[in-house]
């Protein structure tokens, strides 16, 4: 934007002429996208690594509180083992294990049935909407355009 602002005046000295003043602005948009998408490159590729660390780190974080739960249950089983035999404690523990995991999936089902078809219905239904208030308005104008044109034809027959 420097170009314009700084030099008033064309190649020949006199004013730029219009041709010249959209090349300049023509070049200085250019020059501007590229450097805007390239900030915008930079952007993400910053916003990248840090998504990959954090993802990462909480894979990490994940693995650990698996087997943080693992002993988890073999501490439930040692438990149930002081007042039943260990078969018989394995397996209640086992029992629990699978309702409860039975349960998640369940609502996780429920959940991924809620999200099928990923479409947005709501928006669909607005741009149709949109869709067809804009043909109608141009429906509309086309009949007023058309009215317009017969009165005038009807204003000179009189």
């Amino acid at each position: 934007m420097a170009d314009v602002t700084n030099s008033r005046t064309s190649r020949n000295g006199s004013e730029p002429s219009t041709a010249e003043l959209v090349q300049r602005a023509t070049e200085q948009v250019s020059r501007l996208v590229r450097d805007e998408l390239a900030l915008a490159r930079a952007e993400l590729t910053q916003k990248g690594k840090h998504a990959g660390i954090g993802i990462g780190l909480f894979g990490g974080g994940g693995a650990l509180a698996f087997y943080g739960l693992g002993a988890l249950v073999v501490t439930a089983i040692l438990l149930l083992d002081l007042v039943l035999p260990a078969w018989a404690a394995a397996l209640i523990v086992a029992v629990a294990l699978f309702l409860v995991a039975g349960i998640l999936a369940l609502v996780g089902k429920k959940q991924v049935s809620r999200a099928v078809p990923p479409m947005p219905a709501a928006t669909v239904r607005s741009l149709r909407a949109d869709v067809d208030t804009v043909a109608a308005a141009v429906k509309d104008g086309r009949a007023a355009v058309r009215d317009r044109g017969a009165a005038v034809t009807d204003r000179g027959r009189a």
